[in-house]
């Protein structure tokens, strides 16, 4: 009984880290704060390596054997760490679309497998939810996982 409670607290802890990640990216959408795109990010990370607070690396099951998306994840993830860059792996790319391009052109398909919410804005800086992810990230570490994992559910 102890292990389903524990088990069903998680769960809504994490329910609610995933919320407030979509919160932390539609804020920074809206505030022109994201730079979306495995190329468009190590640009990024490659001018202004202290210009972004959070990388978000998302895969779901049918592209985790792209040797390619893996290998580039991997130098990203270590760019990040080596920058103190928090970094979050989520699952739900159809959520992550639906979050991101409800303001964008529809016409045009963007490579949402890497985001990176960038600090040029002070009001991002100041974020209270962002700063719930950044202590999730930090107490995952403390727990010796890696990579923080989320899970994105469609609405």
């Amino acid at each position: 009984f102890f292990f389903f409670l524990l088990g069903c607290f998680i769960y809504i802890i994490m329910e609610t880290i995933s919320q407030t990640l979509e919160h932390v990216l539609v804020t920074a959408h809206h505030q022109n704060c994201l730079t979306v795109g495995i190329y468009e990010s190590a640009k990024f990370l490659n001018e202004y390596p202290d210009g972004a607070v959070l990388c978000v690396l998302a895969l779901d099951e049918e592209d985790e054997d792209d040797a390619a998306l893996q290998i580039h994840f991997k130098l990203l993830q270590a760019f990040c760490y080596d920058n103190y860059l928090d970094v979050l792996r989520v699952t739900g790319m159809r959520r992550l679309a639906q979050l991101l391009e409800e303001t964008s052109n529809r016409n045009e398909s963007r490579d949402l497998h890497c985001i990176l919410v960038t600090n040029t804005s002070e009001q991002i800086l100041q974020c209270e939810a962002l700063q719930q992810v950044a202590r999730f990230c930090e107490e995952s570490r403390h727990r010796y996982e890696c990579l923080p994992h989320l899970e994105l559910q469609d609405r």
